[in-house]
């Protein structure tokens, strides 16, 4: 009986987890850019947003303050395997999937409305006043 009971448990943990989980893959970005730099006019600004290229299926960045920065994946969590499946900043707020509609927010990457069950995948952000590091 122990033994069923210690199964069940680890069972019941491991599809707890795994309805968590992103399914967009990780993969490893490290890199590091210049905001205040005329190729990125966009950052300078608080609200701007930028695409560059890594992750999936490219990044975002976006300026939430002097300080602050936040990086989502381009790719879409509820069909991230479609090439057609990119988001793209709506309005300056918020970012939608132009191949489901689900929108997100831009400050967090949460589901705000759609199919979508997942949030989109976040990379790391430091920013040091002249130099912005995204890692995953």
């Amino acid at each position: 009986m122990k033994r069923f009971i210690i199964f069940f448990l680890i069972f019941c943990l491991s599809v707890g987890c795994e309805r968590n989980n992103n399914p967009i893959p990780h993969v490893r970005v490290d890199f590091k850019i210049y905001p205040n730099e005329v190729s990125y006019l966009n950052l300078n600004y608080i609200g701007g947003h930028e695409y560059v290229s890594g992750g999936v299926s490219g990044i975002v960045i976006f300026r939430i303050s002097d300080w602050e920065f936040s990086a989502f994946d381009r790719a879409c969590p509820h069909d991230w395997e479609d090439p057609d499946s990119w988001i793209w900043v709506e309005n300056g707020i918020t970012l939608k999937c132009q191949k489901c509609g689900s929108l997100y927010n831009i400050l967090d990457g949460s589901v705000l409305m759609g199919p979508s069950k997942y949030s989109l995948r976040q990379y790391y952000t430091k920013f040091d006043g002249m130099v912005l590091r995204v890692h995953s």
